[in-house]
C-alpha cells in the first residue's frame, strides 16, 4: 500500500510499487486528463508536476512519488500560474485537437514557475520533449510569453 499526495489530498493505493504513476492516476484514481501518448516518455502528453517539477508520469514508478507532491492538469488551474496558463492558451487559441495540451499546460506552468519571463531558447529546451501533432508551438510560444510580459 502506498500513499500518494494527488493535488494536495494524501490517497492510499494499493498497486505494486513499479506501476507507473500515470495508470496510478488514470486507472486507479480516475484522474484521466494526464494523457498516455508513448509509454516511454518522449511525447510529453502524460506530463505532471512532481514537487514542481515537470516529469514524465508513463515512466515514473509510482513507489518514486511517495512522500512527494504531485499535481495533476485537473488541480493546475487551482495555481496561478495554472489560471494564467489556461487563459493565455484560450486567448491565443492554443488548442486544436487538444490531445497534447494537458501535458504541454502542465509543462508551461513548471517554467513559469521558475522562470516567469523566459525567453525563447529557454520556452524551446523547457517544452522540447511535449510533441504537438497539430503544431501548434508558434501559438504555446505566445501564449507562454503572454503571461511572462504581464
Amino acid at each position: 500500500m502506498l500513499t500518494l499526495s494527488i493535488n494536495g489530498n494524501d490517497l492510499q493505493v494499493d498497486v505494486p510499487d513499479d506501476m507507473p504513476l500515470l495508470w496510478v492516476l488514470r486507472d486507479v484514481l480516475g484522474l484521466t486528463g494526464t494523457k498516455y501518448g508513448c509509454g516511454i516518455a518522449q511525447c510529453g502528453a502524460c506530463t505532471v508536476h512532481l514537487d514542481g517539477q515537470a516529469v514524465r508520469s508513463c515512466v515514473l514508478p509510482a513507489s518514486s512519488a511517495a512522500g512527494k507532491q504531485v499535481v495533476t492538469i485537473e488541480a493546475i488551474g487551482e495555481t496561478d500560474i495554472g489560471r494564467e496558463v489556461q487563459a493565455a492558451w484560450l486567448e491565443d487559441e492554443v488548442v486544436q485537437c487538444g490531445y497534447c495540451q494537458s501535458g504541454q499546460i502542465m509543462a508551461a506552468a513548471a517554467l513559469l514557475a521558475q522562470n516567469p519571463a523566459p525567453d525563447d531558447v529557454a520556452i524551446d529546451q523547457s517544452l522540447a520533449g511535449n510533441l504537438c501533432r497539430c503544431c501548434t508551438y508558434t501559438r504555446i510560444r505566445s501564449a507562454i510569453k503572454r503571461i511572462g510580459q504581464a
